[in-house]
């Protein structure tokens, strides 16, 4: 089994975090993992994304040219790694912000309105995390309660932070199991 995933959103948007959380999560589980940021020089507002590799078996490069799995959280990101997704892959797209389409057939897509969802529970800023909470759902990359764990490890020290990030990331894996699994 091997998962190659990409979260892509602008900075800000907190895919580096939901990256991390996903790779402590699977790390957690006894999985091989890599997680591998990049960023543009302007930080918040710029270009982020984060590669995370989840594995039974050695991993022998961090790189994941075409990734089977594909999170995207603003129009640039569907536009850079709708593309570049394997045939057969999943998009898991943020209806939210994402106002053009994804027009390949040859993969399965998955629109979730996480900033909308964010709001709706009380704070904008968790929709990282229902991004989160939908891409568990829909894959089984790692256990649930795993994730959950790992959020609380993330964040132990802000036990606000805790309760708002997990609400967001059971409202989004509730939104995906919705629409099947992959």
């Amino acid at each position: 089994m091997q998962h190659e995933i990409v979260i892509a959103g602008f900075g800000g948007q907190g895919v580096l975090t939901a990256g991390q959380i996903l790779a402590y999560a699977a790390m957690e589980e006894g999985f091989n993992v890599v997680w591998m940021p990049s960023y543009g020089p302007e930080m918040r507002g710029g270009t982020a994304n984060c590669s995370v590799l989840i594995s039974d078996k050695p991993i022998a490069s961090p790189m994941v040219p075409h990734p089977g799995i594909a999170v995207v959280m603003n129009n640039p990101s569907l536009e850079k790694f709708g593309t570049a997704l394997k045939p057969g892959g999943l998009l898991i797209i943020n209806s939210s912000l994402i106002n053009i389409e994804c027009e390949r057939t040859d993969i399965k897509q998955i629109k979730v309105p996480c900033n909308q969802i964010a709001i709706d529970a009380g704070n904008a800023r968790i929709a990282n995390m229902v991004v989160l909470g939908a891409l568990v759902a829909a894959t089984g990359c790692v256990n649930f309660e795993e994730l959950k764990s790992a959020v609380s490890k993330k964040f132990g020290s802000k036990p606000q932070l805790v309760e708002m990030n997990v609400r967001g990331m059971e409202i989004g894996y509730n939104t995906a199991q919705e629409q099947g699994r992959a």
